[in-house]
């Protein structure tokens, strides 16, 4: 079996910045085995996988997400990346695409002022009744204004300093109650309101590039906290990434860029 395979630079407007993410077409669903396979071989943070609209679909493209490790219910960079393969290349001139996901619903991704915005689910952090005992040794850095949740940590530092200078024992993560680790702070450069890292050691990724989902719980705090409701954002990971953000509701909306960096095919 020979299927088409692209790696997009998602959240960046030029190569080798941003998330890169593998994005494979396929006709229809493979054993998720497979699928897990060949999201172990990519070795990124994540791969998608998407297949045509059924007669029931309303349009809506099948689109599913793998780490290296684990199926995840949500992830950003890799659906910009789906996006922009399925938008500028595949079908050039499309102005919107509906993907169906399995626990995430309806996803849109539209074009918006010349770049894509992805239209995902807000997920507000709330006060944890309990916080995981190692957490904040494992992050290593001081003590943290609050620690909040949703889907992940969310954990809040009062300088974006401390969050760049973050070498976290990936090994104490691992076990966390929670999906991930967000880390996040004030904005250090002009027009840059917030910035943040993450972490998830137990799903295949210790450090996350650029994490669209995370900004599903990073952009209702950051809006109620800065009292507006559009942002932008820089994940400081090594590679790095731009965002901006909207809060649209219980609906968040972020946008970014991508670039092609690769295609070829796979052969199973």
């Amino acid at each position: 079996m020979r299927l088409p395979i692209y790696q997009i630079d998602a959240f960046t407007s030029a190569a080798f910045g941003g998330n890169p993410a593998a994005v494979v077409p396929l006709d229809a669903w493979l054993p998720d085995a497979t699928l897990q396979a060949i999201a172990m071989e990519n070795n990124l943070s994540e791969t998608a996988f998407f297949v045509p609209p059924g007669p029931q679909d309303d349009g809506a493209w099948g689109l599913r997400w793998f780490t290296p490790a684990v199926e995840v219910d949500l992830c950003g960079h890799a659906t910009l990346a789906t996006a922009h393969l399925m938008m500028n290349i595949l079908h050039p001139g499309t102005e919107r695409v509906v993907f169906r996901t399995q626990k995430a619903g309806l996803l849109t991704v539209a074009r918006e002022e010349g770049r894509l915005t992805l239209d995902f689910p807000a997920r507000p952090p709330q006060t944890p009744d309990r916080v995981h005992d190692g957490l904040v040794a494992a992050l290593g850095g001081p003590a943290p204004a609050a620690i909040l949740a949703a889907r992940d940590y969310l954990v809040v530092y009062d300088d974006a300093a401390a969050v760049r200078a973050l070498t976290p024992d990936m090994a104490g993560l691992l076990d966390i109650d929670r999906f991930a680790v967000i880390v996040t702070a004030p904005g250090d450069e002009p027009g840059v309101d917030f910035v943040s890292r993450f972490f998830a050691p137990a799903k295949g990724v210790p450090e996350d590039p650029v994490t669209g989902s995370a900004h599903c719980t990073l952009i209702p705090y950051w809006a109620r906290r800065l009292n507006t409701d559009r942002l932008s954002a820089r994940q400081v990971s090594r590679r790095g990434g731009a965002l901006t953000c909207r809060l649209d509701g219980d609906r968040v909306r972020i946008g970014g860029d991508a670039v092609l960096f690769l295609e070829g095919y796979i052969h199973i």
